[in-house]
């Protein structure tokens, strides 16, 4: 218990003056005091004499038992349906609190804190009991902002809670009938299979239905889903409407007809959407995205979803509600949580509050939950930012939609993430196959005796009068006619169809094909127009004071145009400004994107004095797209799935995520592999997603040089995304607008530079932009009849290769940059190679060490060409920490280059 607990052991003086500092400022005192005299309105009693009552000490000992019931009455609960609760000290009894039996009788002003006005202490006992300590627990006194805790502490009254007429009753027992009755018949129809039972937590789908309608009432638009594999299917046939019989279709393994090569997913991990017409006549369009087993993994990915859609045509937070489905197990141990949380109120990330709701098992696979979390409360991680909790009893349906119908009311109010902790089980194993009495036997021989919600909330509406046991039996019959007529229609179906799951917004795009790939599409701007919005890039408004280093750098942008010698970061500013001019969205986040790591794009410029934001690419005309780019949180696994999610509701604009330094991605391993790289083969999605990586071996050790060019290549297969080094400022101009300028998208991976950003050699000219397409092979500028050996290589170390060359006035060897390595670029290269008609000899050669890089790749893309390889001996580490050794393995890098050059075969 805090320091306010025992009052009755303080100075009834010292009390005195803390209130009457507290009538003259509330803020003056600590804010724990400030509720505490908020609870009874002295200015209003008869203290007339303006002295102390002889009982106004037990009126702050009663506001203390109020304030605990508030604080730790959650700890007292019936929420949990199998299992005794944990016991904790101390308790609420009124003891505690210096209050004695003698008391019970007694009237209390304090009783006007909780609205039942003066009562006796038992009955302000009573209240607080209903309020705090049965199916519900509550978790919100620590909420700091007065209007937050005041209607929230209001809307968790009993007497305030919402109430069910008949009717409504009616229709919660058929959700939960359904759910029950839906698991019911696969149970039947597919033993054995696995479909991961929502059965022991059946109330989500009450639950989850409540969202939409209260959605219809406060006129959302849409709603957005995310979820792992359980409850999922009965999630699409209920709350989704999706057609029985897709689902048998899919329990029956029939092949997919999208596709001949693909490949498709397991039934509990696929996408839907579908738009619901709610009671109050208002329909609402719902999207729950497909995710894979990496549980919690697709909560940033539905984050960007919805923010997307904010961003391009709701323009309002209120209009749209995610909701994040979490197991117990999950929600505790998984980090990308914790990283979903804390984006919730950043600019960058914020989607108007989210709608957490835990289906607790109180199991994860075989763990037990006091194996599984050191916190009392898997939901903890939500009271890192203020959010409040409820723990509801599953077994108690009405009571769940109570909360949920809270929920969505402070949702839509304050825009703050809300949890809900639905303690229930789960009746069978981790899967149907699974035997959960090898770990829990004593729980599940509990759980094998158990009723279902369904037979509980029965039995509670035929006491009420409201059904009979006979509309009970009819409910049964009827749903159980209905799925077995959807299951005996769809075995006259012999194949089952996996739909896009947003393709109303990707209406009018098509897939890719390999032909795609054989020639890049015309990116040229004219050089009028690059000159124009060169200009204003590099035009900062009147009326501020600017750092004079900043004002320096736009004004060298400005004579790069006048000299006709473009840098790295001028040529990418101008992609993003003629992408912009044509009207589209342009979205970067990252760490350190306004400015860029390594210094080089001054996206976002600020004055010198008051620090105002000035971001040129919004300047550019009236008619322009909107330019978003926003420094993130440091988190890679969460952000790079927001933009993921991002890229998947926005085909018409270019959403990149960059790195700070090209390794740091792995610490969004599960989003490149589950879904960058396999969404469109699993799922039929597509992704414009860009991830600029930067990569390249410059002595600063194992975690700066290296992207891991290898891994996203041995991943490569099935036109899957776009590999891509370029060694030009022209070439990466290209490079991101062609992005926008197909009819189809890909995710790309660009292994952008360091070095080259400033690097001398490394510019283009304005004719190179505003003529042609990005070259996915670049040729080298040497006389064709003297080579008789072909060097390829991509990224930074052609310009070191070429300067080792000039150094030695080496002329037989013509370096072939590969700028694009997957879709492997066949045809071009085949047309350069035919240049070269004295090539003997064809080498691949990097600066990585030789189990990285593309080299094993190259091999296999080149396998009849018989390369041979100079690179970096194989190693575990990507690169060497000091410098002096990475200046002598790059010298042994080039001498075993010009070796093989040399020597005459």
């Amino acid at each position: 218990m805090d320091k306010f607990t025992y009052v009755g052991n303080s100075d009834v003086n010292a009390i005195d003056d803390l209130y009457q500092k507290y009538i003259e400022n509330p803020e003056s005192v600590d804010i724990q005091w400030a509720r505490f005299f908020e609870g009874v309105d002295f200015a209003k009693t008869d203290f007339e004499s303006g002295g102390i009552p002889e009982n106004f000490q037990k009126e702050f000992k009663v506001i203390n038992l109020i304030n605990g019931y508030r604080s730790r009455g959650h700890l007292f609960t019936k929420t949990n349906p199998v299992r005794e609760r944990r016991k904790y000290a101390p308790t609420l009894d009124i003891e505690n609190f210096g209050l004695e039996k003698a008391d019970l009788q007694t009237t209390f002003q304090a009783g006007s804190e909780i609205g039942i006005g003066p009562a006796t202490l038992q009955e302000i006992v009573d209240h607080l009991e209903m309020t705090y300590c049965q199916s519900i627990g509550i978790e919100f006194a620590y909420m700091r902002e007065p209007e937050r805790y005041g209607w929230f502490k209001e809307r968790i009254e009993v007497k305030n809670r919402p109430k069910f007429t008949d009717d409504e009753k009616r229709h919660i027992f058929k959700k939960i009938s359904s759910a029950t009755l839906f698991e019911q018949f696969l149970a039947k129809k597919y033993v054995g299979q696995k479909r991961f039972s929502i059965e022991g937590g059946e109330s989500l789908i009450p639950a989850l239905d409540v969202i939409v309608q209260k959605a219809g009432e406060y006129e959302v638009m849409e709603v957005v889903m995310g979820m792992a594999h359980r409850g999922r299917l009965n999630t699409l046939v209920n709350i989704f409407e999706k057609d029985h019989k897709s689902i048998f279709n899919e329990f029956d393994g029939k092949q997919f007809d999208s596709h001949e090569t693909f490949d498709g997913d397991v039934k509990y991990h696929l996408g839907y959407s579908t738009d619901v017409k709610t009671i109050s006549g208002n329909s609402v369009h719902l999207t729950i995205a497909p995710n894979p087993s990496h549980l919690e993994a697709v909560d940033p990915v539905v984050q960007g979803i919805a923010r997307a859609k904010i961003d391009s045509y709701l323009e309002d937070e209120s209009k749209i509600i995610p909701v994040a489905i979490h197991g117990d197990a999950a929600i505790a141990a998984q980090g990308v949580v914790y990283e979903v949380v804390q984006m919730a109120q950043l600019d960058g990330y914020r989607t108007g509050g989210t709608i957490h709701i835990v289906v607790n098992n109180q199991v994860g696979f075989t763990t037990n939950y006091l194996d599984a979390r050191s916190s009392t409360y898997c939901t903890d991680v939500g009271k890192t930012t203020l959010c409040p909790v409820f723990h509801v009893n599953a077994d108690d349906v009405e009571a769940v939609v109570q909360t949920l119908s809270i929920a969505v009311s402070y949702r839509q109010k304050f825009h703050r993430d809300i949890f809900i902790d639905m303690l229930g089980y789960r009746k069978y194993g981790h899967n149907e196959g699974d035997e959960p009495k090898f770990t829990q036997p004593k729980l599940y021989k509990i759980i094998a005796k158990h009723p279902s919600p369904r037979e509980i909330y029965l039995k509670q509406l035929i006491e009420e009068g409201i059904l009979t046991e006979e509309e009970g039996k009819k409910n049964e019959e009827e749903e159980m006619e209905k799925l077995d007529a959807a299951y005996e229609s769809s075995k006259k179906q012999d194949r089952t169809t996996v739909l896009n799951f947003m393709a109303r917004t990707w209406k009018g795009y098509r897939h890719g094909k390999d032909k795609d790939f054989e020639t890049s599409p015309d990116t040229s701007v004219s050089i009028g127009k690059l000159k124009d919005l060169g200009k204003k890039l590099a035009t900062l408004p009147d009326g501020y004071k600017y750092f004079r280093k900043i004002t320096k750098l736009l004004k060298e942008r400005e004579e790069q145009i006048e000299k006709n010698e473009l840098d790295w970061g001028m040529a990418e500013m101008l992609a993003y400004a003629t992408l912009l001019d044509e009207g589209h969205t342009v979205r970067i986040t990252g760490q350190d994107v306004e400015r860029g790591t390594f210094s080089h794009r001054h996206a976002v410029v600020k004055s010198e004095d008051d620090e105002t934001e000035i971001i040129t690419l919004n300047r550019l005309s009236e008619s322009q797209g909107q330019f978003h780019i926003y420094n993130s949180l440091l988190s890679e696994y969460g952000v790079l799935g927001f933009e993921y999610g991002y890229s998947l509701a926005t085909p018409g604009a270019l959403t990149i995520w960059e790195a700070q330094f090209g390794d740091f991605y792995n610490g969004a391993q599960i989003m490149v592999d589950q879904f960058i790289s396999s969404g469109e083969d699993k799922w039929f999605v597509q992704s414009g997603l860009v991830m600029l990586l930067p990569h390249g071996y410059e002595g600063m050790g194992g975690e700066h040089s290296s992207a891991r060019i290898e891994r996203f290549l041995q991943q490569s297969a099935d036109l899957n995304w776009q590999i891509c080094n370029p060694t030009t400022p022209a070439n990466h101009f290209h490079l991101l607008r062609r992005q926008l300028h197909r009819e189809f998208r890909k995710p790309l991976v660009v292994f952008s530079p360091k070095m080259l950003l400033r690097y001398p050699k490394a510019v283009s000219k304005l004719e190179d932009m505003a003529n042609g397409s990005f070259q996915e092979v670049l040729d080298d500028d040497v006389t064709k009849s003297k080579v008789d050996i072909v060097v390829l290589c991509s990224g930074k170390f052609y310009y070191e290769a070429k300067e080792e060359a000039e150094k030695r006035e080496v002329t037989n060897a013509a370096f072939i940059r590969i700028e694009q390595m997957y879709p492997f670029p066949q045809k071009q290269l085949g047309t350069i190679l035919k240049k070269y008609k004295n090539a003997k000899r064809f080498l691949w050669a990097q600066e990585e060490p030789e189990n990285m890089g593309p080299w094993r790749y190259m091999a296999l893309a080149l396998r009849e060409m018989n390369l041979d390889v100079v690179a970096r001996p194989a190693s575990a580490a990507p690169a060497a920490g000091s410098s002096e050794t990475h200046k002598r393995r790059l010298a042994d890098l080039f001498e075993n280059l010009f070796k093989k050059i040399t020597e005459k075969k």
